[in-house]
């Protein structure tokens, strides 16, 4: 019987310095939050209101962000053997339901404001959701980069993309009021702000919730990396194979390989790994080799 774990590491994609961004981006929402609150109660708009309360919520988004990624270039240790590379997928997760909750508090309040309309003061709005469309459109920009390779990252920048497009509809909103009087411009603004922000937060409520539960991440295809497998020379049988997120930028896998030839294994194993890192991304794989005459529990047909 040949029973040997393979266990190797490919090169380290730790994730890049963002602390300059955030840093900046926090500094300058922050700002602006302020600005849209005092103005928007001076010119009594609750789409001002509603997009402070937004922009809050992405400052305190940011923030965990930042801290998570902090803690995920913590070195591992005895007890936390993956370190803390899963707070970023959790950070991505409590972003995503924050802002869910954000937006059922703009929705209602919009709604309640259709049967008691206010007066708004249109040329506040329009000045200070342009002062919006530049600090986000900023802000965004310090986050493109990275906005292919982490989701915490990839949050930041959609949030910030989407507010910079939320604000040029309230300078829309603001010069409609000025010219027609139409008060009720205002709640349904708000309403809008609050589908803008449902659609760009859905993707990441999906893709959190399914890399804390351990779903293969997205962009690695689980089929495929089963057919290279098993188009591996004196590779008989693959069982038991597992592909799930350590953090929002790496993939984990662990699989059994049935060789008909072990002899080469140290070899093999190198190959391997180096393929998966390659071709599919998995910067974390453990492999068990069995020969042909090993019955492993775990080679069942339910098995993967």
């Amino acid at each position: 019987m040949g029973h040997n774990h393979g266990h190797e590491h490919g090169h380290n994609h730790a994730p890049a310095s963002y602390n300059k961004a955030f840093t900046i981006g926090i500094l300058l929402n922050t700002l602006f939050v302020i600005i849209e609150a005092v103005y928007g109660i001076i010119g009594n708009s609750l789409a001002l209101l509603a997009d402070a309360g937004h922009n809050l919520s992405d400052v305190l988004g940011l923030l965990i962000a930042w801290v998570a990624m902090w803690l995920g270039n913590k070195k591992p240790s005895m007890k936390r053997t993956y370190g803390y590379k899963r707070s970023s997928i959790l950070a991505a997760l409590f972003n995503a339901i924050f802002l869910l909750i954000a937006i059922g508090g703009i929705a209602w309040e919009a709604i309640q404001r259709f049967g008691t309309p206010s007066p708004v003061t249109g040329m506040t709005v329009i000045v200070v959701a342009v002062i919006g469309i530049v600090i986000n459109a900023i802000t965004a920009l310090l986050f493109m980069s990275g906005r292919k390779g982490d989701l915490n990252i990839k949050g930041a920048f959609l949030h910030m993309a989407a507010d910079a497009g939320v604000s040029l509809g309230v300078v829309i909103a603001g010069m409609i009021l000025l010219w027609t009087g139409w008060e009720w411009i205002d709640p349904v603004v708000s309403l809008m702000i609050s589908l803008v922000i449902l659609i760009g937060t859905w993707g990441l409520l999906k893709d959190s919730f399914n890399l804390a539960l351990d779903a293969v991440p997205e962009g690695i295809n689980l089929n495929e990396i089963k057919n290279y497998l098993q188009s591996i020379p004196t590779v008989i049988e693959v069982h038991d194979l597992h592909v799930w997120g350590m953090s929002t930028t790496e993939a984990a896998l662990t699989v059994h390989l049935i060789r008909s030839e072990i002899k080469d294994n140290d070899v093999l194993l190198q190959k391997i790994n180096k393929e998966l890192h390659d071709q599919f991304d998995i910067e974390h794989a453990t492999i068990q080799i069995e020969k042909g005459t090993f019955s492993c529990s775990l080679a069942s047909e339910d098995s993967i």
